[in-house]
């Protein structure tokens, strides 16, 4: 027995060395390919850029998604940073003839779209061409493929054009079947992002706001795929009201929505012709993480440009599935531009902002170390989709602010919203309470009873002030009088177009723009930009997921669609700040 029993401790022990090798060459191998694509590359001549639109754009991904790649998800992540880079590179790059654009479901805010179209045209201008295809285009994705040269459709495709609207949920009934109400302090008659834990329909006056952003919105996209396409835009109009997703799609080429209706392997001839390549010739594609790799010079003095994007916090929300989501964590940020603050090499600094805001306190800590970094060297700030309220907060004081005209910026405002259990514990769950305090107001908050009367007024006073505090930081960010402001505020939202002509922003442009305006003010003549913060590495994008529960998340994100967001938001309320300077938590525009 003794024999025996040695036997099977050397085989399990022969077993477990065996795996650890295993995995330690798994590891080395996955090294090895992730350091082979990271190495710099040389572009073939006659190469075709490949811009495959079929996931979740951010604005900041990094070099690989390592686990896209390792799982071999089709719907990935693609960083709004690397594809503007990418498109840039291959404008200056005379191996690289034409870009083909391979449409899919892309899910994305409307600047980040027009921030990528305007660098397309900047493309064309060159003399290069565009084609995009494809079986299925998403209004976004057709919005951004209207500049290409030339748009082909599957014979059997559809694109869907139907115009733009937006569809806010309110689950004030549903939580009441829960015992669960909230009470709401909040300043600004525009400040709506409580409605929907409030109110069942949409207020007279965040209807009016919502119509003007859409409509803004629409505007927007009615000119450029007008210009494009040469079509008017009563007669785009006329094609939403039908709408063309429904339609035979040969009439979509009588309607010049679309070049003709081809399947794959024929728009590859398409593209074949253009390089001058024999049919049985293959195209040389490059992708945006192979344009990563092709290194430019770096001539003159840094500009550094720095994304902060999500919902703005004071600490990172963990342990929980919210955590996923990518954060403007101000502890973080503010060390973050400390250091690019106190870095000489650095002359200026671009902040790329998209949030919809979020914890009042941690607004206020982003603002005053923006402010001190402005002290020092110029701060630009770009707005991508969603520059409000804590956002516009963070920004207020920089030495300039570029908007796209579809970002949402403004919501001068702040709310506190306090969530009342005591129907669900004391009624449904036949919990019961009793108290004894020593002061007036020890017991405020308890999840035993709503607040009461002057206990309201009490936490008002508190709101009170910070939104008068807020509403000062733009009066002197802005250069305007306290009553212009007020006048402007309220909690009321603007399209970028807007924000222009009531001085909440100074300019209308993406990235390039702010990035010139910020050499301006450095005065200098020749620069190169530098992305911050550093991107994660492959270890801690695993790590990451296995702290966090990016796979349970994604799954979620699927199976639940559009109830994605407000399912997250009422997992996430326990962790969120009680006070907040944001626009509502779901805007739900389709």
């Amino acid at each position: 027995m003794k024999e025996f029993f040695k036997y099977v401790l050397a085989t399990v022990v022969g077993l477990i060395v065996f795996g650890v090798v295993i995995g330690i060459l798994g590891v080395m191998s996955v090294v090895g390919m992730i350091s082979s694509g990271q190495s710099t590359k040389n572009v073939s001549d006659n190469s075709v850029l490949v811009l495959d639109l079929n996931g979740a754009m951010e604005e900041q991904v990094g070099e690989d998604d390592f686990l896209s790649m390792l799982s071999g998800n089709s719907f990935s992540t693609i960083g709004l940073s690397e594809t503007l880079s990418a498109i840039k590179k291959a404008k200056d790059n005379d191996h690289i003839k034409g870009i083909y654009i391979q449409a899919g479901v892309l899910s994305a805010d409307f600047a980040q779209v027009q921030e990528i179209r305007n660098a397309l045209l900047e493309f064309r201008k060159s003399g290069k061409w565009i084609v995009a295809y494809g079986e299925t285009y998403t209004q976004g994705v057709y919005y951004l493929a209207s500049v290409a040269n030339k748009v082909y459709l599957n014979p059997q495709g559809m694109i869907d054009w139907a115009g733009i609207g937006a569809q806010p949920m309110y689950v004030k009934d549903l939580l009441a079947k829960f015992g669960i109400r909230f009470q709401v302090i909040k300043v600004g008659k525009y400040k709506s992002a409580t409605e929907m834990f409030t109110e069942d329909k949409m207020s007279d006056a965040n209807r009016a706001q919502v119509t003007a952003y859409v409509n803004g919105l629409w505007d927007n996209v009615l000119k450029a795929v007008s210009a494009s396409r040469k079509i008017s835009i009563d007669s785009l109009n006329a094609y939403a009201d039908r709408p063309l997703a429904f339609d035979d799609p040969a009439s979509l080429v009588k309607r010049k929505m679309v070049d003709g209706l081809l399947y794959t392997d024929q728009v590859k001839g398409e593209i074949k012709k253009r390089l001058k390549l024999d049919e049985d010739d293959n195209i040389t594609q490059v992708s945006i993480s192979d344009m990563e790799n092709v290194k430019e010079k770096e001539k003159g003095d840094e500009i550094a440009v720095y994304y902060a994007w999500g919902d703005i916090v004071n600490a990172p929300i963990t342990n929980s599935l919210m955590s996923a989501q990518h954060q403007i964590v101000a502890q973080d940020v503010c060390k973050d531009l400390q250091g690019l603050m106190d870095d000489d090499d650095v002359k200026a600094v671009v902040i790329r902002v998209n949030s919809g805001g979020g914890s009042a306190y941690a607004s206020e800590q982003l603002w005053h170390q923006i402010s001190l970094l402005k002290k020092k060297k110029p701060v630009v700030i770009s707005m991508g989709g969603m520059a409000a309220s804590g956002g516009y907060y963070m920004s207020c004081n920089a030495n300039y602010i570029v908007a796209e005209p579809t970002t949402l910026t403004g919501s001068i405002g702040i709310f506190g919203m306090f969530p009342d259990r005591s129907q669900l514990l004391t009624q449904k769950l036949g919990i019961k309470f009793d108290e004894v305090k020593t002061n007036h107001h020890t017991l405020i908050g308890t999840p035993a009873r709503p607040m009461n009367e002057e206990e309201i007024a009490v936490i008002s006073r508190f709101i009170g002030r910070g939104y008068r505090l807020f509403r000062q930081r733009v009066a002197d960010g802005r250069k305007m009088s306290v009553a212009q402001v007020e006048a402007i505020a309220q909690g009321h939202v603007f399209l970028g177009q807007d924000a222009v002509k009531i001085k909440l922003v100074d300019e209308l442009g993406g990235i390039d723009v702010a990035v010139k305006k910020a050499a301006q003010l450095a005065k200098l003549k020749e620069y190169y930009t530098s992305d911050y913060p550093g991107v994660p590495s492959w270890t801690d994008q695993l790590m990451n997921a296995t702290n966090t529960g990016n796979f349970l998340d994604e799954k979620l994100r699927a199976t639940l669609g559009e109830y994605y967001e407000p399912f997250m938001l009422l997992k996430q309320m326990n962790e969120t700040d009680a006070i907040q300077a944001r626009v509502p938590f779901f805007l739900n525009i389709k």
